[in-house]
């Protein structure tokens, strides 16, 4: 059988085509949207509470869409630190921001040293999707370094307005009012909108960290004016008692869930554009809280229960967030996760799903929660909490070890040590140390030898403590 060298080409291209590994295929570079809300509780969406006074239909339906996880973790009960593990893929000890960035209040210890800004020696997963060809977009509350520290030294547009923590990227179109928009969410969804609109042909990561549910409280006044006449059918307040913390134990504020449908409606508008620009297919969401519901102090503008304290605090409530993610063809809609995770963890699971190699040594702390979304197990090991510091929710010095079901706190002050069985007691009200000496032995090791290992640094005794005064006046 005769063949031309035109046919004899034909073979040999297709046979390098059977030949070439799977590995070689082209890389799929999913979008990514990332959407961090500020100091959202894990009992203030419906997805996680059916009972929630709150209503946010668009979150709800993420949450149909994806894997929604029931013991998904902030890696500190504040904002700074978990920003930053979010960024690092890392603890908080390790980049040296343990407490939220501007405080450092002295009481019966001195706290840690706390560092003002995020290192730039951090190679931020912003950097990372950047340098692979992402194109990146930032809106909302950094709060991990003004000036050389902001957002755009750390992966995002050189272009962002803005200080004091709060950075925006520069717009022509009308910037909402501020009695319609003072959280700036309408702000933060309309940029977010048309950067995704104008990305349509190129991989993205859009880190979208609203400024809402913080403290000042703020919404539309019609939005207000709702949750007014639905408070009249809501159980009127109650409290309860944390150390010297009174603690809401209801959901009923007005203004509060008037500020979280404006935040869930602003979200819908940025999924709403995903589908629009026909990204849906190609565009992983997650949705997070960087702590807990803030419940103790300040307002007390939210309920956790049943999860005990808020945000502050090593109890579940400052540290168990509403966590939710989505990635097309993979996770099965209105999945549930209940193996533990945290903040850590978002970094090396967003590079798997860019399609882009682990960066272990930057990422030292985080695991891909990839097997998870697919539905299979994954035994991500004992989760860490190191909190040096005195709060402004009543909260005091700690640190915490999560291991199995089994959640060890350790107090600073007087050492105490409290265990709990979460798969029992979700809401951590029965202490078990005195009848499992050997668990607590176990997991208080292990918790030592983790600060070892990040090289957390410690508080201190007070030499100037004064037991007559509160916090907030003792010498500094």
């Amino acid at each position: 059988m005769n063949f031309s060298l035109r046919s004899w080409v034909l073979i040999l291209a297709l046979l390098c085509l059977a030949i070439i590994p799977a590995s070689a295929a082209p890389v799929q570079h999913r979008n990514i949207l990332f959407i961090l809300v500020d100091d959202m509780g894990y009992m203030d969406i419906g997805a996680n509470n059916p009972k929630t006074f709150y209503e946010t239909p668009n979150i709800d339906d993420l949450a149909k869409k994806g894997m929604r996880f029931t013991s998904g973790y902030a890696a500190c009960p504040v904002c700074s630190p978990t920003r930053g593990s979010i960024m690092t893929g890392k603890y908080p000890p390790r980049f040296g921001v343990t407490d939220y960035i501007g405080l450092n209040r002295p009481g019966k210890l001195k706290p840690a040293p706390n560092a003002h800004q995020l290192p730039l020696e951090e190679v931020t997963i912003a950097e990372r999707l950047r340098d692979s060809g992402y194109a990146t977009f930032f809106a909302g509350k950094w709060h991990l370094g003004d000036g050389r520290f902001s957002p755009r030294a750390q992966g995002f547009n050189s272009n962002l307005v803005g200080t004091n923590q709060f950075y925006y990227p520069p717009s022509d179109e009308p910037i909402p009012d501020r009695r319609d928009d003072p959280k700036t969410t309408d702000r933060i969804a309309q940029g977010a909108i048309k950067f995704i609109s104008t990305h349509t042909n190129e991989p993205f990561f859009a880190y979208l960290p609203f400024l809402a549910v913080h403290i000042k409280i703020g919404a539309r006044s019609d939005l207000i004016d709702k949750y007014e006449r639905k408070k009249a059918s809501a159980p009127p307040d109650a409290w309860g008692q944390e150390r010297d913390s009174k603690v809401r134990l209801v959901q009923n504020q007005a203004d509060y869930a008037a500020m979280i449908e404006q935040l869930d409606s602003a979200i819908g508008r940025v999924l709403h554009a995903v589908e629009t620009n026909g990204l849906a297919e190609k565009t992983v969401v997650v949705f997070f809280s960087d702590n807990g519901g803030l419940a103790t102090a300040e307002g007390h503008p939210t309920s956790n229960l049943p999860l005990r304290g808020g945000k502050g605090w090593l109890y579940e409530g400052g540290v168990r967030e509403p966590m939710i993610v989505f990635v097309p063809g993979m996770t099965k809609p209105g999945s549930l996760c209940d193996t533990p995770v945290t903040s850590t963890d978002f970094y090396p699971t967003l590079l798997q799903l860019a399609g882009l190699p682990p960066f272990k040594e930057q990422h030292l702390d985080g695991v891909s929660l990839v097997p998870l979304l697919k539905g299979n197990p994954l035994k991500r090991g004992p989760l860490y909490w190191h909190y040096p510091h005195y709060g402004n929710q009543g909260g005091a010095p700690g640190g915490a070890i999560r291991d199995g079901d089994w959640k060890l706190i350790e107090w600073f002050e007087d050492k105490s040590l409290e265990l709990y069985n979460l798969h029992d007691d979700i809401g951590e009200t029965n202490n078990l140390a005195a009848q499992n000496p050997d668990k607590v032995k176990d997991l208080h090791e292990k918790l030592i030898a983790w600060r070892k290992e990040v090289k957390a640094a410690m508080p201190t005794p007070n030499p100037d403590y004064d037991p007559s005064l509160p916090l907030e006046k003792q010498k500094k």
